[in-house]
This record gives structure tokens, sequence and C-alpha cells, in this order.
């Protein structure tokens, strides 16, 4: 693998307290791989992302209800044997959560752990599936899913 940088934009949804139903999470972000650390069982790419989720009563449009998070990543990037078409990936991520509509913005601290696979159509444009656990302080864990595009270069 190469040293490279990604942009990455996902759409998708997850299911939010009371009641498990599903909600708006948008993500964009940006990703670079560093060569030297291929051989890290950690992470071999760091990453920047802001998601967007809507906590609102409307599902997936925007409200006043929202929460707006910052996160830095390590991403370690795998090939899945016998195929160069789709490849694998984990993502640790943390940083900081907004959430809107109240009196005040209320901050709090945010952890993810995903896994996901992507599907590469050439050398710089692919498709990612993902499956993530987040947990945000005061918030019991939850799950997203998500399906995104990514431009590399």
């Amino acid at each position: 693998m190469d040293t490279s940088t990604d942009l990455f934009i996902m759409l998708g949804s997850d299911f939010d307290r009371p009641g498990l139903l599903p909600r708006a999470n948008d993500n964009i972000g940006i990703g670079h791989t560093f060569a030297f650390l291929k051989g890290d069982p950690i992470g071999d790419e760091l990453t920047f992302a802001y998601t967007y989720e809507n906590s609102g009563s409307h599902g997936f449009f925007h409200t006043d209800f929202g929460e707006h998070t910052e996160s830095l990543g390590l991403m370690k990037n795998f090939s899945i044997p016998k195929t160069k078409v789709i490849t694998g990936y984990t993502w640790i991520q943390g940083g900081i959560t907004s959430y809107t509509g109240g009196v005040q913005v209320a901050n709090r601290f945010y952890s993810g752990l995903s896994l996901g696979a992507v599907i590469h159509f050439s050398r710089n444009s692919s498709i990612w599936i993902q499956e993530s656990y987040n947990k945000v302080v005061t918030v019991p864990w939850y799950t997203t899913s998500s399906v995104g595009y990514t431009y590399s270069w």
C-alpha cells in the first residue's frame, strides 16, 4: 500500500433512543495513509471527520435538535485474501460531540469503533460499507450503519 489521501462522504442511519428510531447520520472527512505505518497493528491512516446526526422528531430531516461531532481517528486498512477488489478496515475515533437545540450547546466526549469493507472501482474511486459502535458520555452505546463514497489521490 502506498501513501495516499482519502476524501470520504458517508450517509447513514443510527438507531437512537427511545424507541430505536432511525436518524440521519452524515459524515465527511479526510484521511492520510502513511506507508511507514503499514506494519503497525493499530493503524496506518490518520483521519479527521465531521459528523451530523439529527436528534429531532423528523428522522432524516434537519431539526433544531442535532449532534455535531468533530473527531480524530486511526484507521487500519487490510487486504482480504483472494480478492483485490475488496479490502477491509478498522477505525478508532475520539472527539467532541456538541448537542444543539437546547438552551445551551452541550459538549460531550465521543468515542467510536468501526469495521468496514471497501469496494474499489479504480485506484481513485471506491465505496465504503461500515458498521460503527459509538459512545457519547451520558448516552448509551448506539450503532450506525453507513455507505459512502471515497476519492483517493
